[in-house]
């Protein structure tokens, strides 16, 4: 890394951004775009200048390191030629098939992960595959470093380049980002229960919460599974996706509203009985408090089912793959393993995606950067006694509860503040060894970043499908999504020869296929 001596002017590098460009790891976000038809790189060179790079500053700069070891953004020339990479893809026998490309793709993504950015020049690059593959006629990738922003920014500051496939003049619209659902607001009322809810609650779910992210980054791992190794660095990985229709993870969760209304009658019939039977003072008292328990009983369950949302939906179907994946890699696995997910939140407070134009903007509250936090989650576990996966939707409603529980405590905000004191008091490395700690003692990582609703073209290029994952983590599993046109696409980053991305998918699959029949079999 340069060494300066004048850094006046300079912007400074977010902590953020210190820790996932260091000694320890270096962390990049590979987006993935699939043209609908043949690509035509002629005009790439003008549209890197002309679009790309305008998007941000820190797309023409590079990391230096200024005065008492501060790291600041330095601007340079850029020379596009240096980014940009055209590769093809051959097999023995000369021209390649789609399937075989589809391997060739899948080997070159995790060759360029593996290959680390030259510090001299901005950090990013971009590939231009034209070699068609089964799900696509040509594929671009765009390979840019934690350290420019997270995967919101990154994929808006993509996102930027590209237009409407219908209509280039209307703007591309996301899907909206509801922090409190209808049953959150209903909840917030008078009484006992707002003042537990709002100030005991949250309290007791920090300490808990804050106290756990510190064991588990410090000295309490994982149990060693099919899905984790225990490996402190980064190693090649395969990449295989999966396409799931937003459609049929709304019916999911509208069924799971038909349930909650079901067993909510129930009750009230119920209670409608035992007001009528009074049959004398004791029964009546003692079918009262029977009452009022079952309602306790069941309010955590109606209250989390009737906010369900699509990422509930999705975490849940990731969580009972995975338990279906060790079972089906490793026969004999212990399901009951302690297992954790690290499930990234976006700590940006918004209602809606916003542009780049609108995070770039001085006290913008969607501040372009790195601004998302951890949340330790564990793996539903699963008795030796029910290896047949009886009660599938267990994984949602677990997957909610859990999420809800972390969301509602200040535990996140804690651990921010004991990083930045860790900074203070030692230095940036110091920090990213405690969170590359922090990833290799957890069994696997979850992302999702909103896409657009509809279509998109890239100069005149429809593209077909959008997808990331990022590259430079120590975890053996990663999954991540982004909707695009209606769909949800789940990426699996796994290690290579520990574990077979391509069971795992079909285990999506079926996890999928067994929650959507457990909560809507019985009510169509």
């Amino acid at each position: 890394m340069e060494l300066i001596k004048e850094d006046e002017g300079l912007e400074p590098v977010s902590p953020t951004g210190q820790y996932f460009n260091s000694k320890v790891m270096s962390i990049s976000i590979l987006g993935i775009l699939e043209s609908e038809i043949p690509i035509d790189d002629s005009l790439a060179t003008s549209l890197i200048i002309d679009v790309f790079l305008p998007i941000n500053p820190r797309f023409s700069s590079i990391m230096v390191m200024g005065k008492k070891g501060a790291r600041k953004w330095k601007n340079v020339e850029v020379n596009v030629e240096n980014h940009v990479h055209v590769p093809s893809f051959s097999s023995p026998k000369g021209s390649s098939s789609p399937s075989e490309n589809d391997s060739f793709l899948k080997s070159y993504i995790s060759q360029i992960a593996m290959h680390p950015f030259p510090q001299g020049q901005p950090l990013w690059e971009i590939h231009i595959i034209k070699c068609p593959t089964s799900e696509a006629q040509g594929t671009i990738i765009f390979k840019l470093h934690h350290a420019l922003g997270d995967g919101y920014s990154l994929v808006g500051a993509l996102l930027s380049c590209l237009q409407r496939a219908d209509d280039p003049s209307l703007p591309i619209t996301f899907p909206s980002v509801n922090k409190f659902s209808s049953a959150n607001k209903d909840d917030r009322n008078t009484g006992i229960r707002k003042v537990v809810g709002t100030c005991f609650l949250p309290l007791v779910n920090t300490v808990r919460d804050f106290g756990w992210s510190l064991l588990k980054s410090t000295c309490l791992e994982d149990d060693l599974s099919p899905i984790r190794c225990g490996s402190g660095s980064f190693q090649p990985f395969s990449v295989s996706t999966i396409t799931f229709s937003l459609d049929r993870i709304k019916e999911i969760k509208s069924c799971l509203r038909v349930v909650t209304n079901i067993i909510l009658k129930t009750i009230l019939s119920l209670a409608s009985c035992m007001t009528h039977a009074l049959l004398d003072l004791l029964a009546f008292y003692f079918l009262r408090y029977t009452f009022i328990s079952i309602v306790l009983h069941y309010n955590g369950f109606l209250h989390m089912t009737s906010s369900k949302t699509i990422n509930d939906v999705i975490t849940g179907v990731i969580f009972l793959a995975t338990r279906l994946y060790m079972q089906r890699a490793s026969p004999n696995s212990n399901l009951s393993t302690n297992s954790t997910a690290l499930v990234l939140l976006n700590t940006r407070n918004l209602r809606d995606y916003k542009s780049v134009r609108e995070m770039v903007r001085p006290n913008s509250k969607s501040l372009w950067g790195n601004n998302f936090a951890f949340l330790h989650v564990p793996i539903p576990k699963v008795k030796a006694s029910d290896s047949q996966f009886s009660n599938p939707l267990k994984f949602v409603y677990k997957a909610r509860e859990v999420i809800k529980k972390k969301r509602s405590s200040f535990g996140v905000i804690l651990t921010g503040k004991l990083l930045e004191m860790m900074k203070k008091c030692r230095n940036p490395e110091a920090v990213a060894t405690h969170i590359n700690r922090t990833m290799r003692n957890s069994s696997m990582i979850i992302s999702n970043v909103p896409g657009p609703m509809e279509k998109l073209s890239l100069a005149n290029h429809p593209i077909k499908g959008i997808y990331f994952t990022v590259a430079g983590s120590p975890e053996s599993l990663q999954v991540t999504m982004i909707s695009y046109a209606g769909n949800l696409r789940v990426v699996v980053r796994a290690k290579q020869g520990f574990i077979n991305s391509e069971l795992y998918t079909r285990s999506l699959l079926d996890a999928f296929d067994l929650i959507l029949r457990d909560a809507c079999g019985k009510h169509k």
